[in-house]
């Protein structure tokens, strides 16, 4: 334990204290520090690795973890098996502090979750398309990294419970397959289910429902086709999976991007309008003429 102190008792009884890991007393700060900690730590990996064959670890909290333990599972678990994936939780912060060839594979994009539902609530890509500017841009801090986005999961509310208008899953959903990094969908968004996070020990419980597939089949299909022809279209492309991204045009209820790799690109044109807009703009000296519909995208 970290922090052992035997001159007072702990909160739960313990004739000594310790550190509690975020205040929460019934979870002990363990210390890092120690080789045996670390030891026990990496047996338990190895075990889920050689008995489940487990292929990497969603690792919460990523920033109040030591990161020479970090450095540790890395090594470990890529001498057992190379291409095992080790992505961090991480909330704020430099995401490149975490995610780097000594550490994580990748973090968390809380960053561009933010922008993507909020630009569409207010009306203005210019938010979503400076964060993907500032990352992933020509001189993009997050360029080499592979980050882990998202639209909900069950530390925030349901997207659909987010959007001002409905008619804009559509397009946060195109942008999170087109945008560089990893696409994750959170089981029943798909189906455009909504929830709320609440106050206290049960909070997350509204966005962690039972989902009944039954159930599900029986609403408007429109939204998990659509996300189907996304991952489609995505696992064949490399330019979506790995292609450089580069800014078009950004108006407030428009939105032109492109990735490209070698020969191939795609070029993402978003509008978030009510109302149809035609979109003209020019790339690799070539003008296009696109005609968006309302609440819509289109693909080129």
């Amino acid at each position: 334990f970290e922090g052992i102190d035997f001159t007072q008792k702990s909160p739960c009884g313990d004739n000594f204290s310790y550190y509690m890991w975020e205040g929460n007393t019934g979870l002990v700060k363990l210390n890092l520090k120690n080789a045996d900690v670390c030891n026990h730590l990496l047996g338990a990996v190895k075990m889920w690795m050689d008995e489940f064959g487990i292929d990497g670890l969603r690792l919460d909290a990523a920033d109040c973890i030591d990161r020479d333990f970090f450095i540790k599972l890395h090594d470990f678990t890529k001498a057992k098996k190379k291409d095992f994936w080790l992505m961090g939780e991480i909330i704020h912060g430099d995401y490149r502090e975490w995610a780097n060839e000594k550490m994580l594979d990748s973090v968390t994009n809380y960053e561009c979750w933010k922008g993507i539902y909020s630009s569409h609530n207010d009306r203005n890509y210019f938010e979503i398309a400076y964060s993907l500017k500032r990352q992933f841009g020509k001189e993009g801090i997050y360029k080499n990294l592979y980050l882990y986005n998202f639209v909900d999961n069950h530390d925030v509310n349901r997207v659909a419970s987010m959007l001002k208008v409905k008619e804009n899953l559509k397009n946060v959903y195109t942008l999170l397959f087109c945008m560089p990094g990893i696409s994750s969908v959170y089981y029943g968004s798909e189906w455009g289910i909504e929830g709320e996070k609440k106050e206290g020990s049960e909070a997350d419980i509204p966005v962690r429902p039972k989902i009944s597939i039954a159930d599900m089949e029986k609403k408007n299909r429109s939204l998990i086709e659509h996300i189907k022809k996304l991952a489609e279209m995505r696992n064949k492309s490399e330019a979506l999976k790995h292609g450089k991204y580069e800014e078009i045009l950004v108006r407030n209820e428009q939105f032109v991007f492109a990735r490209s790799l070698k020969e191939e690109k795609k070029i993402v044109v978003l509008n978030l309008s009510e109302n149809p807009a035609k979109v003209v703009f020019t790339y690799q000296k070539k003008q296009y003429e696109v005609l968006a519909g309302k609440n819509a995208a289109v693909i080129l």
